[in-house]
């Protein structure tokens, strides 16, 4: 760890005078409704990134995942987002019921530019349109239902700066299998690792859409 002095940046000014100013077309590319490409984005996008906060300041971003249109657009400024069985943790949706503030992240494998929609949600148990959202004829959990308040394409810098999408840069064998991940990051899993590698082997795609 350096020990040299930290300078912090603790204004707004102090900021600006770092960054500069943005590009009037950065600040104009903000709307309030969906335009017919965010459509189409959402539309093939098969990912988003969803971040929340607590009433205290509490932070979690959570990933989502769906055959490409998963999110559901109900009209021009509201869309929804279905939620299948995970581990249960909810830490994103508890966020939610004290502060309705999001921030959603959609991406397109291959495309470096991703969409990002900021607004407020509710959480829904049941709606007409969950019958909508049925994969492998499940019906989704429950539903995040997004009132759109700020959406804007991104710039393609982060993701071409880090080759995300070529393949020759991927390395997925730098760590270990996802059980041995898990048995040494908890030494409080009471399963073995054989267990947990029998686990997350060819039978965890059968229960992505089943409550196990």
């Amino acid at each position: 760890m350096d020990s040299g002095q930290k300078t912090g940046i603790d204004t707004a000014e102090q900021l600006r005078e770092l960054l500069g100013a943005p590009m009037p077309r950065a600040v104009t590319k903000e709307r309030v409704a969906l335009h017919q490409r965010d459509r189409e984005w959402l539309a093939n996008s098969p990912f988003c990134v969803i971040s929340t906060a607590a009433e205290d300041g509490t932070c979690d971003a959570s990933p989502k995942g769906d055959p490409p249109g998963f999110t559901l657009v109900l009209d021009d400024s509201t869309i929804a987002i279905p939620e299948r069985p995970g581990n249960r943790r909810a830490d994103g949706y508890l966020n939610v019921l004290s502060n309705p503030h999001v921030g959603l992240l959609y991406l397109i494998p291959g495309r470096s530019e991703t969409l990002r929609i900021n607004g407020r949600a509710r959480l829904l148990s049941d709606a007409p349109y969950f019958d909508d959202m049925v994969v492998k004829g499940h019906r989704p959990v429950l539903a995040l239902e997004v009132e759109i308040e700020q959406i804007f394409f991104h710039c393609a810098k982060a993701f071409l700066r880090s080759d995300l999408w070529k393949p020759e840069t991927w390395h997925p064998e730098v760590l270990p299998s996802t059980a041995r991940l898990i048995k040494d990051v908890q030494p409080q899993a009471t399963e073995t690792v054989e267990q947990l590698e029998a686990y997350y082997g060819p039978s965890y795609l059968d229960g992505l859409y089943r409550t196990r």
